[in-house]
């Protein structure tokens, strides 16, 4: 379960982030995570409340937007919805897709105090 993995990552970003500004207390964490980053969601929400329990972050409220998927297809020339990675163009039903989002997980703000 890599989902505990990055739970710690994003614990350590978001405290590195308080204690530079100072602050004491994290309210309100905002992540970004992709449909093709590979991770579930639900699992790394229960890896985030086991390791922001002891942590500056642990009232913290989390919000979770979610990035559609989106790839440029090779063979139609064009920007594509894309549900799965290596799925076939919807449009021309090619295999030749390059990503161009959804795929990425990123803390997107922190509120402190």
């Amino acid at each position: 379960m890599h989902e505990m993995a990055l739970a710690e990552s994003i614990l350590e970003v978001v405290e590195q982030a308080a204690r530079a500004q100072q602050c004491t207390r994290v309210t309100a964490i905002r992540l970004e995570i992709g449909t093709l980053a590979g991770i579930e969601v639900s699992a790394l929400r229960f890896g985030l409340e086991v390791v922001l329990a002891h942590s500056l972050a642990r009232e913290a409220r989390l919000d979770i937007d979610t990035l559609e998927g989106e790839g440029w297809c090779m063979r139609c020339s064009q920007n594509v919805p894309l549900k799965a990675l290596y799925d076939p163009c919807p449009s021309c039903g090619g295999y030749q897709i390059q990503p161009l989002r959804g795929t990425e997980m990123r803390v997107k703000e922190i509120l402190a105090l």
